[in-house]
């Protein structure tokens, strides 16, 4: 794979000087356009060491405006970026709509290295890349432009490289303490393992484009000339009319979602017993007494650095804030917070809708609470028709790696759904009407949601039939009776958070 990038390649100065300028002239707008047209770039830097990936990115700074770029590199890891799922720390770097993001290494990094140390064995490195190409697929396919560079030269030019770094003092800065001598000897095992990366994450979507490193001139100006190649492709894309999308109907999902046969209109929803109910004293026995295991539980996954993620999601007036308090009535309000998920921000549309929730994913020992959360895709952003229907299908299968992920790093993850009877719900309305102190809660909103009850439902049903795996599953919480629906949260949450922790109950 990589003979092509041996082969001597080279660029006269007065070549590159003489190419330079115009190139800088195109790059710079199409750099402008991609900013207009609202179109995020992401330029991963990988390669073999002393290959000049640092000198690229200098150069790309100078090339392009630089007020525009933010350049991301991932080899020192600080606390925070250690105490959550691996991939946070990438989705802290995506570039919003129109601007660009340098990679260093980018999601490769931490691959290749535990490959070439032997901390990954095969199958493991090809677990994660079959990751990388997933989150490479989600990014393009939200319309992220992906220019991966790999840097490639000689052993021979390497070692020539590298002695000329480590001997001069201007240029000794730019390698990472001990990077000469830890390679010295071990050329053809990282080009193996470099060879395995490429091979397995080399897509259509997101190729490689393998460069020789051995002339800086060649290096760079090859560099400039792909990537806006690259942008220029994009933009003549994105000008090229593509055929629409039938038109939804106006109740979403609606009525052309149902299924033609009544019996298969029996979803699991329908079978969740809504009767079940707990008494006043019962009731008040059993909270404080769950109330204090969850305390205690708390402070164990504090203790032991395991994060908890709580997912509320349910019907309108289902009684998720009631139950949400009793959960946070029980923690000490330094291990938790609280996130009320509501319409994206235009700072949060500028970014694909997973991003402002791996935002809030808590520290090693924390928890959040999510009252809705990234399931707004696949229900209310398809009954509403807000999105186009090939983006809610994937979503599915996104979301589902994105709690597999969480889960993977030792993330407690507990979902809900509370569900009420269409007769229930209306009575809460009417009585949130004329309660004022209550009055705020019942919006014009809750009312054309409810207008839509057979679509949610036939959302929801799928919902919980494609994202009810083994690591992350969901509870259904028959909430017609609060008290019953607030047991269940806390003892569902107990036993899910006791399985996990070194735990022992009073």
């Amino acid at each position: 794979m990589f003979e092509v990038a041996k082969i001597g390649r080279k660029v006269s100065r007065e070549a590159f000087r003489d190419e330079v300028p115009d190139l800088r002239v195109r790059l710079l707008e199409a750099q402008k356009e991609i900013e207009e047209q609202g179109i995020a770039v992401i330029v991963v830097i990988a390669g073999m060491e002393g290959a000049g990936k640092g000198e690229v990115v200098n150069r790309l700074n100078t090339w392009l405006d630089s007020r525009g770029i933010r350049v991301h590199a991932f080899w020192d890891l600080t606390e925070e970026d250690l105490e959550r799922p691996r991939y946070w720390r990438y989705w802290r770097a995506m570039p919003p709509r129109g601007r660009i993001a340098v990679l260093f290494g980018g999601w490769y990094l931490e691959p290749i290295e535990r490959r070439y140390f032997d901390q990954y064995d095969d199958a493991e490195l090809e677990h994660e890349l079959r990751r990388v190409r997933e989150l490479e697929r989600m990014l393009v396919e939200d319309g992220i432009l992906l220019v991966k560079f790999w840097y490639h030269f000689s052993r021979q030019a390497q070692r020539k490289r590298l002695k000329k770094l480590s001997r001069d003092d201007r240029s000794r800065w730019k390698m990472l303490p001990g990077t000469a001598s830890d390679l010295s000897g071990h050329y053809h095992r990282f080009e193996h393992v470099a060879d395995q990366l490429i091979r397995h994450t080399d897509t259509g979507r997101a190729p490689w484009h393998v460069v020789e490193a051995a002339d800086p001139l060649y290096r760079d100006l090859t560099t400039g000339r792909t990537l806006l190649g690259a942008m220029e492709q994009r933009l003549a894309d994105a000008a090229t009319p593509v055929p629409a999308e039938p038109a939804q109907a106006a109740t979403g999902a609606g009525d052309a979602d149902l299924p033609a046969d009544p019996d298969a209109r029996v979803t699991l929803l329908e079978r969740l017993d809504l009767g079940q109910a707990l008494d006043k004293p019962g009731y008040r026995r059993r909270l404080a007494a769950l109330q204090r295991d969850l305390n205690e539980l708390a402070w164990s996954a504090y203790e032991q650095r395991r994060a908890v993620v709580a997912v509320f999601e349910g019907v309108d007036a289902a009684g998720k804030g009631g139950a949400i308090r009793r959960v946070t009535q029980a923690l000490d309000a330094r291990l938790y917070r609280a996130v009320s998920t509501g319409a994206p921000s235009d700072e949060e549309r500028a970014y694909h809708y997973l991003w402002r929730f791996w935002r809030q994913i808590p520290r090693a020992g924390y928890m959040t609470i999510f009252d809705r959360s990234w399931y707004g895709r696949v229900l209310v952003e398809r009954v509403e028709g807000l999105t186009p229907a090939a983006r809610w299908r994937r979503a599915f299968m996104e979301i589902n790696d994105f709690e597999d992920q969480l889960c993977e790093h030792g993330v407690i993850l507990v979902k809900f759904w509370l569900q009420i009877s269409r007769e229930e719900q209306l009575e809460r309305f009417r009585a949130r009407e004329n309660t004022p102190y209550k009055a705020y809660k019942i919006t014009a909103e809750d009312w054309h949601n409810r207008d839509r009850w057979d679509a949610y439902r036939i959302a929801v049903n799928e919902m919980l039939e494609r994202t009810s795996t083994e690591r992350a599953p969901w509870t259904l919480v028959a909430a017609e009776d609060k008290r019953h629906a607030r047991v269940q949260v806390l003892t569902t949450l107990i036993d899910a958070m006791a399985a996990q922790l070194e735990y022992r109950g009073q």
